[in-house]
């Protein structure tokens, strides 16, 4: 082979080899221009072109066919980027306790089309995730758009690597239920395409959150949210969930920040998971639970509603000191560069965020914690992006052998 051709293949594989890291800047939002594509894969314009041509003709980007450049900026005008809107899908899915969810969702964490189902969950796994499936199939056939993988987000653990469902507390399905197996069997049975990925709910937020949410840009990102029951934590390490050895790392509920504390189904007392969220909540503040509702809306419903009832307040300043404990053990032990909240506790930050910024700091072992950003999660709907995103990213390592 001569030296031509030669080159001509390296700079050939070299393209391709940048397909999947040019795809995943797209789709962050990192890369909105042809130029700054070309800046962060660190190659030559003619190849960041070329890269950028090839995930169009994959049907999976758009380069404006006009340059521009903003009004007062110096140099060549540069294509603009953006994720096709007509591109494929992921069926994500979500179980949680007072039903499901299913969506599509494209690149860019763009929700397609979604619909929620039941309001009660039944014990049956299958029968769930059967319907679960059912209702995103549905929204694939009015669709028409291309299905590359699903995803799904549990309220448990998720054991690696036999995706077992450890502890589904909130919802009546056994102890180690082989979830990921049942929605895979599910997902074949619908005649949906793609591999079927399952993960922790609250891991999956913060996965979201950090491709295109609150936590984009931070290095070491720390989650921490209430569902409809209970608390969960994740931590995204230079953009990916740290899950630990067997996925089970992060499990912050169970961190004890009130000794003489109300019990917890873990054995212990006092856990951050019985002590700040929903329940905890309605509880302080002295109003009964109804069912029409989930408590996650009601808490959040009360604390905007009536802050200014002395109950109510009295019982946001007992949650918030109780999170400020946790969140600065956390703190202390990771040091994250920033920290987002979902559910009530992202509530309880906007009801009176300096109370909780001041408890962290205090609690921190020399002061740092203190000035670690604390912000709320900004996605509707996280948790079912993050399912997404498990979907997403066979297509983001290998975008060719992915829609191959």
């Amino acid at each position: 082979m001569n030296g031509k051709s030669t080159t001509t293949r390296t700079k050939l594989e070299r393209g391709r080899s940048a397909l999947g890291p040019a795809l995943e800047l797209v789709h962050t939002g990192r890369a909105p221009t042809r130029a700054v594509l070309t800046s962060e894969l660190g190659v030559t314009r003619a190849t960041a072109g070329a890269v950028a041509a090839e995930l169009e003709a994959l049907g999976l980007i758009k380069v404006d066919s006009s340059p521009g450049s903003a009004a007062g900026s110096q140099g060549r005008p540069s294509h603009r980027l953006s994720v096709r809107d007509s591109g494929p899908v992921v069926l994500a899915a979500q179980v949680h306790a007072d039903g499901f969810r299913a969506a599509l969702v494209g690149l860019g964490g763009r929700i397609v089309a979604t619909v929620p189902g039941c309001v009660a969950v039944m014990a049956d796994p299958a029968q769930v995730l059967g319907e679960v499936v059912e209702a995103g199939a549905q929204l694939l056939r009015e669709s028409g758009l291309r299905c590359v993988g699903a995803g799904l987000a549990v309220p448990s653990a998720v054991a690696e690597p036999e995706g077992t469902a450890l502890n589904p507390l909130h919802i009546a399905w056994p102890a180690g239920a082989p979830v990921r197996d049942i929605f895979s069997a599910c997902v074949r049975a619908a005649g949906i395409n793609g591999p079927a990925f399952t993960g922790n709910d609250v891991n999956l937020t913060a996965l979201a959150e950090h491709r295109h949410g609150a936590g984009r840009g931070a290095q070491h990102l720390l989650c921490v949210a209430t569902g409809h029951r209970g608390v969960g934590g994740a931590l995204v390490l230079d953009g990916r969930l740290h899950s630990g050895s067997s996925g089970l790392a992060l499990e912050v509920g169970h961190l004890t920040v009130n000794a003489e504390g109300r019990p917890c189904h873990c054995g212990g007392r006092g856990c951050l998971d019985v002590e700040t969220d929903p329940l905890a909540f309605l509880t302080a503040a002295r109003r009964e639970p109804g069912p029409e509702e989930s408590l996650l809306k009601q808490s959040g419903d009360l604390l905007r509603a009536e802050y200014g009832d002395p109950a109510v307040r009295a019982a946001a300043e007992e949650l918030i000191d109780r999170l400020g404990l946790g969140l600065a053990g956390l703190v202390n032990i990771l040091n994250p560069d920033r920290i987002i909240l979902g559910g009530l506790h992202r509530d309880l930050l906007e009801a009176d965020p300096e109370r909780l910024r001041a408890v962290v700091a205090d609690r921190s072992l020399w002061g740092r914690s203190g000035s670690v950003p604390i912000l709320a999660c900004t996605l509707d709907h996280n948790s079912l992006v993050g399912a997404a995103e498990l979907a997403w990213q066979p297509v983001l390592d290998d975008p060719l052998a992915a829609l191959a």
